[in-house]
């Protein structure tokens, strides 16, 4: 199978099949990204502290600055429907270890928030990475560009 046609074929299908309210929360999803990467810049220290308890504790102040940068720039990108895979590419090793890996002793069935804001978030960006940026993003835009 040619895989290049098979990306293409998914495309296709995910953009007739892409409801607008999809898009809305595409883009929500981004402005929470972009919030929590704010919030980590203003706290680094916090994050550091939080990443320090984790199961890796020798993880380094240049990973904390890593997931900030990466929260803004990505939530930026994701907001707007620019290279959205590229940017949820990027979101989904933060977010894995932030589900798996950060206080992995209170579980799942446990009253952390943040833990299953983490999984709700994680979720949402394997779901838009195979369908995509939809139809109200820059990356439609780009596309009907090169289509006309």
């Amino acid at each position: 199978m040619n895989l290049t046609h098979d990306m293409h074929r998914i495309e296709r299908w995910a953009d007739t099949h892409h409801p607008l309210w999809i898009d809305f929360l595409r883009v929500a999803l981004g402005i929470f990204l972009l919030v929590k990467g704010i919030m980590f810049v203003q706290d680094t220290e916090a994050l550091y502290s939080i990443m320090r308890k984790s199961q890796f504790p020798w993880v380094s102040i240049g990973l904390a600055h890593y997931v900030a940068f990466a929260h803004l720039v990505g939530g930026i990108l994701i907001a707007i429907g620019l290279i959205t895979r590229v940017a949820i590419l990027f979101q989904l090793p933060i977010l894995l270890g932030a589900v798996f890996f950060v206080n992995p002793e209170r579980g799942f069935y446990s009253e952390n928030t943040e833990l299953w804001a983490s999984v709700i978030v994680l979720a949402l960006l394997i779901f838009f990475l195979v369908f995509g940026s939809g139809r109200f993003s820059v990356d439609h835009k780009m596309r009907e560009k090169d289509v006309v």
